[in-house]
């Protein structure tokens, strides 16, 4: 099994024997860049892959990325329409995708096991 971790300044890196490896060189990505949007608080400037850009690449339509993520299609449609910026987690698991959407797609199709 893959082991990930997301770095503060939104670098992805996999754990091997207790070494940190990058996961995928370092892009630039201005083509991929979310517009930063007037009223957004600090926390959410810098770039982000593009939500429809995302979806896109994984070849999943607005229902079926909502579906995988296990957020409401309204949020997708928020997202790729720019009225709504993804913050927190979100933004996070989009980061991850951004990098390794089979491994985050797998991850997230396992059913949890009982307590």
């Amino acid at each position: 099994m893959q082991r990930l971790r997301l770095k503060a300044d939104g670098r992805i890196v996999e754990l091997r024997d207790g070494q940190e490896f990058p996961l995928a060189p370092e892009m630039p990505e201005p083509a991929l860049a979310m517009p930063v949007m007037p009223d957004a608080t600090p926390g959410e400037t810098g770039t982000l892959p593009a939500v429809r850009d995302l979806r896109r690449r994984a070849q999943l339509t607005q229902i079926e990325f909502a579906a995988r993520l296990g957020v409401p299609v309204e949020t997708i449609r928020n997202w790729e329409q720019g009225k709504r910026v993804p913050r927190g987690p979100a933004r996070a698991l989009l980061a991850v995708i951004a990098h390794s959407p089979e491994t985050v797609f797998a991850a997230l199709a396992t059913e949890p096991e009982p307590v």
